[in-house]
């Protein structure tokens, strides 16, 4: 793998026969219905504001991620196409409630993915309007089971122990590529440091039982060491679940792809990170971090790490009574 670093209009390489995207809509599909919700509702999805090249995939089997704050970011980092400003309009304080109330209108639906931007305008970041969030949802649709994919909320630990304990039941936090690779990459202010003490502490502040997870992208020029060496300080910070993808540049202006990382190779990081026992990873040039199969796989999961901790409860008070 190249060890080397991206840059904004550096040569890209041709895009290999067995990538594909799949197309969003046709026949058969929940697209049209989701996008036709979100419209009514005035909600957004981070599919569409960071032009995800897996919107068709997702939403076409019925997943989407809900994003929260607004559409303007305070951050600029150099992969993501999400409009940027240093002062967005005020959050919405209807939002929480409209937000939980919409999706709670949603059918057959047992995961959703709450994230935003970032909003380092606002004192914890937004972590308490994504708690409330949460808070309405649980109590409109208490068998839901809700990711929050968040910021770093600029280091303030506070902010992200009062949203790991909020009631959801995984908290995202994406650290993006290697630490070498980070100060090009990512904005000045998300540091490779920082977004490891917020994954480490929102596991050590929240309850038994919550995963936390994060993504890699691959083709920004990593090598498989440093790969390695981000799983080493992912797993010693306790973060449960990881998933890489191939970067895809949004537009001109962002970072260009320096490699596109092959199926095999892909399979080999996900077999690395589960000799290190991660609990689930999930590893694919299509792969994002709020990816609908491995909201499969954490939903069956989580239901049955809590009905194994439900029944050794129910074991033990029955042995105190006896």
């Amino acid at each position: 793998a190249p060890s080397s670093r991206p840059a904004v209009g550096a040569p890209m390489p041709a895009r290999p026969a067995w990538f594909r995207v799949p197309a969003p809509g046709g026949p058969n599909t929940h697209f049209a219905t989701i996008q036709a919700s979100l419209r009514e509702l005035n909600l957004h999805t981070v599919c569409e504001e960071a032009q995800c090249p897996n919107i068709g995939e997702c939403w076409n089997g019925g997943t989407g991620t809900i994003m929260l704050l607004g559409d303007t970011c305070t951050r600029g980092c150099r992969f993501c196409a999400v409009k940027t400003s240093a002062a967005p309009p005020p959050p919405d304080p209807e939002e929480p409630f409209n937000t939980a109330a919409a999706i709670a209108q949603w059918p057959d639906l047992n995961y959703i993915v709450l994230t935003s931007v970032d909003r380092d305008d606002i004192a914890d970041g937004g972590s308490s309007h994504f708690a409330l969030t949460v808070s309405y949802l649980k109590q409109l649709q208490p068998h839901l089971l809700v990711e929050c994919l968040v910021s770093d909320f600029a280091g303030n630990l506070p902010a992200t122990a009062a949203l790991a304990n909020s009631g959801l039941d995984v908290y995202a936090h994406n650290i993006e590529t290697v630490a070498r690779l980070t100060p090009l990459v990512r904005d000045r202010r998300a540091t490779y440091t920082q977004s490891l003490a917020a994954l480490r502490h929102a596991k050590a502040a929240g309850p038994e039982g919550m995963y936390t997870k994060t993504s890699i992208m691959l083709g920004l020029g990593e090598t498989v060491e440093e790969v390695r060496e981000t799983l080493r300080d992912l797993r010693e910070n306790d973060v449960d679940v990881v998933t890489f993808g191939q970067y895809l540049r949004p537009t001109e202006h962002h970072l260009s792809v320096l490699e596109y990382v092959t199926p095999e190779a892909f399979a080999e990081y996900k077999s690395m990170a589960e000799g290190m026992g991660f609990k689930y990873v999930a590893s694919g040039p299509m792969v994002r971090s709020s990816y609908k199969a491995g909201e499969y796989f954490l939903e069956s999961k989580i239901k049955e790490e809590r009905k194994a901790r439900e029944q050794a409860k129910a074991a033990k008070e029955q042995e105190s009574q006896a």
